[in-house]
């Protein structure tokens, strides 16, 4: 019978769905699990990517509702921000790639052109989350708490969480500069990408901007080495670049055009002048700042007219760049000549030594050019050298004497004096750009903007941070990395703009309407909303009943329950059902999320559970997944190429990818979509279904030594499932289910085992088992076994004593021990054998073994005391000359086992029983009649001279 997984699928997600058992409801006779997954922003469609944590998420729910847990599994999505905006734009302006993406998902074309409206998108996508990927799924999740952010009660609880944080201290307000969408304000740069296209990694940089004068114009040069003015030998212009004039309140400043357009984000009143032709630049000379010394202008096409202000100071006594910068134009004075410079003069500018470093010269970019031949500015050593100048020229150096005052001083400190001096002074100025382009989710560039009147959560707090810390040492983090990183990520946390202005989707701050609460902050405390959603969606609560005071009750224990059903008009019933509910649920069990969100979402998911709630329903733990990655590195939506949901499942079905994604690697490494690896999955699960319609086909035998094993092997495989889960290792409890549990069947069958009542005993278990990772189609083996029940809410098989048989486990492991020594010198020597002639050690030596093991067990490993209490033995006179080279030869192997390995030789075996009980076996692997004996037998059979090498559990083998 072969498996239609689509079929199937259907027919058991409609059967969990009349049956409701997704539904959670308060049992206080149950012990509660709460799981929540990082809720997906709505900017499109998501990717078969994503599936990754979502679908271990609902593995991890459906075995511990297996185990006999009240799980709760809910969710949402994530609308606040810019994602709908730019979404909806693109489809406004008919953007050709997501009006085909559209097309492709089935959208027709009357939605399509409804989907200009950013509402409109998210409930679509609303939609498609829900129905297309995971009930597509199975997930058994509580629909009816389905809740989003833009909905008007989840922003009412959002309200009451600012003003909470506004009472505790924990909003500030004040000047900041963030980077800003020209079309939608201040967006958030992380990992994550919530509000971007592209620059995830971008980071903030301020320069010091350097004013050197030329007539009555400034040009302006950012820096990030202000203590480097000493140095100062001319002064870079890349010749191609566009350059503009900028009134700057009383000042003209020279920037790039692109710097100029930064500026004005930066600064009130900049006034762009006009163009400034760099001939009118270069090969003139300018006065640098502080020192007053006039220097020369110089072209370079290194200087990136879009990195910092487009204009570069040039200090080749430190900087690898800037002396190559000098040795290119003397090697090519043809790039001089344009501007009437001689190569003579270039070949005149001479380093300046200005800071001591130890173990280098007193021109360091000077010797690590020569000493890395560096002759080129082409050349990619560059970048190396410039970092190992200044790594260690800037924490092990002190300015020399060309500094003047600040001579003697660590090179650390000299830059912080020097770069106020020059601000105080009015020779500098701040600069503030972005380490790389940051791309806007509607395509505009984001650049820094200046917010006069930003406000902060302060998670700088000290009281704050200690008592995050010390509470996210109680949680269950995981993987272990990240439970001790997240210590750091902690303390360093500092204030985070909370609230933006502009074309933004979310909640109106509430202490200032101008604001909108940015998507961050809003998903903080969110899966506490979960247990308030519920109502609402029923009809129970309406958005004006959530009232500070109510959030106040049912979340802090505050007020009187009287009093606060009189001000929020919600009967005093459904408040006491609501706090007992939030008592029973909370604090959330588990949040899982992608890596992206280990140094922001995490962290402060930790801190406003602290900072805002009572102790008892802080957080318990974290799981951290990694991504599913394309060929070329991380999957994304706004990047394209990624594998639709819908398309997937119905190409590979969904229990192979569930499986896939449990499987194919720890969730703690990043994978990469494979459509092979997917298709052989699917496979798996074909043979797995074919292989126990086979099982239940056999004939039946009756109940041998081998049943005792395999249900001793399942009990193991059992056992380790729940040790590997309690600590949410799914893959491992994938590899037992799939892999390691059909081996031993197989192993069974081939050992000559078939009885009907074991194998039925097995197949129940290991469907129970499947449960989890593939519901679907253990399902539908379920019913096909007989039963009428829905196996997902069966109980997970639990660890038996009276299944678990250590000795027939041992007689198993030297079996297959044996089988593969014999194979093994089959192939060594090329023998096809007739006969094959297995010899078990002599009893002496199984006593001997037993004395050694026993005087390990005691911590006695002295062997010379072995071998005298062994020659003491009567029974072991006779073999008094072999003992000494047999202790140290048994000693020497016994060592390099395991101690549980040690433990199980001591369990007792009758090799020459076992082998004897096994002989049809060998005999069918081999082909070959099988002779077995002893080695202190009076008669063997022993034409090699074999019998003499047999060990306890190493029989002597040899085939003729």
């Amino acid at each position: 019978m072969s498996v239609d997984f689509m079929k199937i699928e259907e027919k058991w997600q409609r059967r969990w769905a009349d049956a409701r058992i997704y539904e959670s409801h308060r049992d206080e006779r149950k012990e509660s699990f709460f799981l929540i997954f990082a809720y997906p922003g709505v900017t499109g469609y998501l990717h078969v990517g994503h599936m990754r944590g979502y679908t271990v998420s609902d593995s991890i729910c459906r075995f511990k509702r297996m185990t006999g847990f009240n799980v709760l599994f809910p969710v949402g999505t994530h609308a606040t921000g810019n994602g709908a905006i730019a979404f909806a734009k693109k489809v406004e302006r008919r953007d050709e790639s997501t009006i085909s993406i559209l097309r492709e998902n089935g959208c027709s074309e009357e939605q399509i052109a409804k989907l200009s409206d950013p509402y409109e998108v998210v409930r679509f996508f609303n939609q498609v989350y829900v129905n297309d990927y995971w009930k597509r799924f199975g997930f058994l999740s509580d629909w009816r708490r389905f809740t989003c952010t833009i909905y008007p009660d989840y922003q009412k609880f959002i309200e009451w969480q600012m003003l909470k944080l506004f009472k505790k201290g924990l909003l500030i307000q004040k000047p900041y500069f963030a980077p800003s969408c020209p079309e939608h304000g201040p967006v958030a740069i992380d990992a994550s990408e919530t509000d971007i296209q592209r620059g995830g990694s971008a980071e903030l940089i301020e320069y010091v901007a350097l004013k050197f004068r030329l007539g009555d114009k400034l040009l302006v040069a950012g820096t990030l080495r202000p203590e480097t003015i000493f140095g100062l030998t001319n002064f870079w212009v890349n010749p191609n670049a566009k350059y503009v004039l900028v009134r700057v309140g009383n000042e003209k400043w020279v920037l790039s055009e692109e710097a100029a357009e930064k500026l004005k984000f930066q600064k009130e009143g900049v006034e762009i002048l006009g163009g400034i032709q760099v001939s009118e630049l270069i090969g003139t000379k300018c006065i640098a700042p502080y020192t007053h010394k006039e220097i020369p202008i110089l072209p370079s096409e290194l200087v990136d007219p879009g990195v910092g202000t487009g204009l570069v100071m040039s200090v080749p006594s430190d900087a690898p760049y800037d002396w190559i910068g000098l040795v290119d134009l003397v090697n090519h004075p043809e790039k001089l000549a344009r501007f009437n410079i001689s190569k003579e003069f270039v070949e005149s500018i001479k380093p300046i030594p200005i800071i001591k470093t130890p173990g280098w010269g007193p021109l360091p970019a000077v010797e690590i050019c020569e000493k890395m031949n560096i002759r080129e500015l082409s050349d990619p050593k560059l970048e190396e050298a410039t970092r190992e100048i200044y790594r260690s020229g800037f924490h092990k150096g002190v300015m020399a004497e060309a500094a003047g005052e600040y001579a003697g001083k660590q090179v650390e400190v000299a830059k912080a004096e020097i770069q106020e001096m020059l601000l105080k002074s009015g020779e500098a100025d701040i600069f503030r750009d972005l380490s790389e382009e940051v791309i806007c989710r509607c395509g505009k560039r984001v650049f820094v903007k200046k917010i006069p009147d930003q406000w902060f959560i302060d998670y700088a707090n000290p009281e704050l941070t200690e008592m995050s810390k010390k509470h996210a040492k109680t949680m269950r983090i995981f993987p272990n990395e990240y439970y001790v990183n997240v210590q750091p990520i902690l303390e360093w946390f500092r204030e985070r703009a909370c609230v933006r202005q502009g074309n933004w989707l979310g909640t109106r701050f509430p202490l200032d309407r101008k604001w909108i609460v940015e998507a961050i902050t809003d998903s903080t405390l969110y899966p506490l909303y979960y247990l308030i959603s519920l109502y609402v969606n029923e009809g129970k609560l309406k958005p004006e009943n959530l009232t500070e005071e109510f959030f106040d009750y049912v979340f802090t224990d505050v007020g009187d329950i009287e009093e606060v059903s009189r001000k929020t008009g919600v009967s005093t019933e459904l408040l006491d059902t609501i706090k007992k509910d939030i008592d029973y649920w909370y604090p959330l069990d588990i949040n899982l999320g992608g890596k992206e969100h280990m140094t922001v979402h995490f962290p402060v998911f930790i801190m406003n559970h602290v900072g805002l709630l009572p102790q008892k329903y802080w957080p318990a733990g974290i799981i951290v997944n990694w991504y599913i990655v394309g060929a070329g590195g991380k999957i994304s939506k706004s990047k394209g190429g990624a594998e639709p949901i819908p398309g997937a499942a119905q190409r590979f079905g969904v229990d192979p990818m569930r499986l896939f994604y449990a499987h194919i690697a720890s969730l703690y490494v990043d994978v990469e979509w494979d459509d092979e690896s997917v298709e052989n999955y699917r496979t798996r699960l074909l043979r797995i279904e074919a292989y126990i319609d086979e099982l239940l086909a056999m004939p039946g035998k009756e109940r041998s030594r081998i049943d005792d094993w395999l249900l001793s092997q399942l009990n193991n495989r059992i056992r380790r499932i729940h040790e590997c889960m309690a600590e949410y290792d799914v893959r491992t409890f994938a590899n037992e289910v799939y892999f390691e549990l059909p081996m031993d069947i197989r192993w069974y069958v081939r050992r000559g085992g078939g009885n009907k009542e074991t194998i039925r005993t097995v197949i129940d278990a290991w469907i129970r088992l499947m449960t989890p990772i593939t519901p679907h189609l253990a399902e539908e083996l379920w019913e096909r076994i007989g039963n009428r029940t829905l196996v997902s809410m069966e109980n997970i098989p639990t660890a038996r004593d009276d299944w678990q048989r250590p000795d027939a486990e041992i007689e198993e492991e030297y079996l297959r021990s044996v089988s593969s020594d014999i194979s093994e010198i089959l192939k060594v020597t090329g023998i096809v054998p007739k006969r094959i002639i297995l010899t078990v050690a002599p009893a002496w030596k199984n006593a001997v073994c037993s004395m050694l093991l026993e005087s390990l067990a005691a911590g006695r490993s002295d062997v010379g005391e072995i071998i005298k209490r062994a020659m003491t033995i009567p029974e072991l006179a006779k073999e008094r000359a072999e003992i000494p080279r047999f202790v140290k030869m048994l000693m020497s192997d016994i060592q390099r086992t395991t101690p549980e390995q040690r433990s199980r030789l001591m369990i007792p075996m009758d090799e020459y029983e076992t082998l004897n009980s096994a002989r049809e076996f060998l005999r069918r692997e081999f082909n070959a009649d099988i002779l077995i004996q002893k080695a202190d037998s009076p008669d063997i059979y022993d034409p090699a001279n074999k019998a003499k090498s047999a060990k306890p559990r190493r029989p002597a083998i040899y085939a003729e």
